[in-house]
């Protein structure tokens, strides 16, 4: 059937699409429009509204063991558990695998990635995955804290051993990237170390976060894997320590592609009587001068949240903060990790200042295309937040509003009042569809192309961005209507996006022995296979070439 979304304003930068115009549709796929004059089955009148590819968030944490350890931790989360669901604080921030779909299709999102998936977790992630309807998915695979690495590193092993393991780990874990998570810095947890940077040597193992990171990013670099190695970097959330951290990561790319996680909680300097203070600027212009650089922003919304993360150390540090006062720290093979929840005040100093300094980094990145759209969900603010955050990058008045309500002393403390920079709708379609396929290597989505996946999000114009962007009037997954005026009218399951690298034979008999003898039990039980998630073709096997 031939479908032709007509009249609509075409937001579609990759083709120079700016204006009012038409879509086609037709088993799937977006097509040109007919040139033998052939009229559409289904014409469908998209005049005063927005139409744009679907919507790509590449840094969400929607499924694994610290997202479940969330849900045990905080059951006042679950609306089941409520007496009156919605009016409690945490109403609005925990949901099921099946409403974390709903909720994204809801705003117009067709493509999500889970960026911190274990090895040895990998199965739990992929069965909750499965289970997140409408939407397609895909994980990134953490490395950097694992013994087996680490001790490769130590003995001096070559770059190609390297590369075979990492390797062998995308592809059994099903992934489409690699992370790295405070890299080295959970292997010296385990070790009592409480402070670890960039420089900074494993105890045991010899080695620096640097060479590790760098191992990394080199292995996925000769590897093709599309998407940078994404780095979370030492020293998340101190003050002074952070943009330090982040600094010497971005320079250490040296010319190679690499990809900074959550760039906020780096922003914090030392300055003013509360030693806190915004460094957005500083973090800005490196990003402006390395072309290699990518960074998503990790930007905090007001109002209760919780934190997952890997980052042991880290969420160890963290956990005196916790509100409600109730925190899980995990030590584990490789990084463990912890949960802390956390309540953003407006009216808190701290607080007010991170908001800031999210907003600054969005607004001082001069291209779209290397700045992506993320709160960190859940640990900056949940997902449903993110139609309020489009609005304030959109409109400047808006934001002075914001600003009013801040502390003095916060507003005092960042130049974000001064920047009059307002995004257009191109740039946020660049920075929320086009970007991110580009940087995932997702060649099918992310534009309206003829030939790529019908994922088409339909939005009714106004002035009320939030309003705009918060409910779609329209999404199409695969060429099929899901969303209606922000409700669901088709409840479909999308599928998980993976790679295929393939690693030296001699590689996978490496680690036959290695699982034998660390753990006890076979290496298949860490694996990923097919027939263990319930579904007919669960897995979308993204083109790769080594």
């Amino acid at each position: 059937m031939l479908r032709v979304l007509k009249g609509g304003h075409v937001v579609d930068p990759v083709n120079g699409r700016d204006g009012i115009g038409d879509v086609y549709i037709e088993d799937g796929l977006i097509v040109a429009a007919p040139a033998n004059g052939r009229p559409a089955d289904e014409v469908v009148d998209c005049s005063g509204m927005v139409v744009m590819a679907g919507a790509i968030d590449i840094h969400s944490h929607i499924a694994g063991g610290h997202v479940n350890t969330a849900r045990l931790l905080l059951p006042e989360y679950h609306k089941a558990f409520q007496a009156r669901p919605g009016q409690t604080p945490l109403g609005k921030v925990g949901w099921t695998t099946e409403e974390t779909g709903i909720l994204y299709a809801a705003m117009g999102f067709t493509t999500v990635v889970e960026p911190a998936m274990a090895p040895t977790a990998a199965l739990h992630a992929h069965l909750e995955l499965a289970d997140i309807p409408i939407i397609d998915k895909a994980t990134l695979v953490v490395l950097g804290n694992d013994d087996f690495l680490l001790s490769m590193l130590r003995a001096g092993e070559s770059e190609q051993a390297i590369e075979d393991y990492v390797a062998w780990t995308v592809s059994s874990a099903r992934s489409l990237g690699v992370k790295t998570i405070n890299a080295g810095g959970s292997a010296a947890f385990k070790a009592n170390v409480r402070a670890f940077s960039f420089d900074d040597t494993v105890p045991d193992y010899g080695v620096t976060s640097r060479q590790i990171v760098k191992a990394l990013q080199g292995a996925v670099s000769r590897l093709g894997i599309a998407h940078p190695l994404h780095v979370h970097c030492n020293n998340l959330g101190l003050p002074g320590s952070s943009v330090e951290s982040a600094e010497m990561t971005m320079q250490a790319a040296d010319g190679v592609p690499l990809h900074l996680a959550h760039i906020q909680f780096y922003g914090y300097g030392k300055e003013g009587s509360r030693a806190f203070s915004s460094e957005a600027a500083r973090l800005a212009e490196i990003v402006n001068a390395s072309p290699e650089i990518t960074v998503d922003i990790g930007q905090v919304m007001f109002g209760q949240t919780v934190t997952v993360s890997s980052d042991a150390l880290r969420q160890f540090g963290g956990r005196a903060g916790a509100s409600p006062k109730k925190s899980v720290i995990q030590d584990a093979e490789a990084n463990g990790g912890g949960v802390v929840p956390i309540d953003y005040r407006q009216a808190n100093y701290y607080n007010a200042l991170q908001w800031a300094i999210g907003l600054e980094l969005f607004l001082l990145i001069d291209d779209p295309w290397r700045v992506f759209f993320t709160t960190d969900h859940p640990n900056g603010a949940p997902f449903t937040a993110y139609p309020d955050l489009f609005a304030l990058l959109m409109d400047r008045n808006l934001r002075r509003q914001w600003i009013e309500a801040l502390p003095k002393a916060a507003v005092a403390m960042t130049r974000l009042a001064e920047i009059e920079r307002e995004y257009t709708l191109a740039e946020i379609a660049i920075m929320t569809r086009a970007a991110p396929a580009k940087l995932l290597g997702l060649a099918d989505r992310g534009d309206l192309s003829p030939g790529k996946i019908a994922d088409v999000a339909v939005y009714r114009a106004g002035g009320d961005r939030s309003a705009l962007f918060g409910k779609a009037a329209l999404l199409y997954k695969d060429g099929h209507l899901v969303v209606q005026d922000g409700a669901v009218v088709s409840r479909r399951m999308g599928r998980t996006l993976t790679l295929d690298t393939k690693a030296d034979p001699a590689m996978t008999r490496r680690l036959e022995r290695y699982f034998d003898d660390t753990y006890g039990i076979p290496m298949r039980w860490f694996q990923v296979p097919e027939h263990a998630l319930g579904l007919a073709d669960p897995f979308k096997v993204v083109p790769w070439q080594r």
